[in-house]
């Protein structure tokens, strides 16, 4: 599992954790997010993201 970081404003998703507080479980890819997913701090996209 993988680690993504924001380039914008640095809030990791964490595929083995998922994010409860927006409905994504643990263990769902950072691939498999939906397309419109955005930063839930700052909104930009998902290819506004790296690997960490």
């Amino acid at each position: 599992m993988k680690v993504y970081v924001c380039d914008i404003c640095g809030w990791e998703y964490d595929e083995a954790k998922g994010d409860p507080d927006l409905g994504i479980a643990p263990g769902t890819k950072f691939e498999d997010l939906p397309e419109d997913f955005e930063c839930p701090l700052c909104g930009v996209g998902k290819d506004s993201f790296s690997e960490k």
